[in-house]
């Protein structure tokens, strides 16, 4: 019999929040509008990067592949290229979300 599931561990998911909810931590929004470096290298740490390495849309792609959530590079650039706040808050949104939840 042939093997059409992955299990379930295995299977890609999406960020637990979307880019736009800046309604889900409205804390965090704040933090990243009135200083974006500040939230860069927050997350950069709790990554474990080096926040001034500049590469956000690394950091992203890292934490995506860390937990086979859906995406590319491409629209990884396109997002940061576009909306690097917007970017950001969701990736501190996830990994807080994680972290509440015992899996980062």
């Amino acid at each position: 019999m042939a093997v059409t599931n992955q299990p379930a561990r295995y299977m890609a998911s999406d960020f637990q929040t979307g880019l736009c909810d800046c309604f889900d931590n409205c804390g965090i929004c704040c933090y990243g509008m009135c200083c974006f470096p500040c939230l860069a290298c927050t997350v950069a740490s709790d990554m474990g990067e080096c926040c001034l390495c500049g590469l956000y849309m690394a950091i992203r792609s890292v934490y995506r592949t860390r937990y086979n959530i859906n995406g590319s590079l491409c629209r990884d650039w396109l997002v940061f290229s576009f909306c690097h706040v917007c970017a950001t808050c969701q990736l501190k949104r996830d990994i807080d979300l994680r972290k509440s939840q015992g899996i980062f």
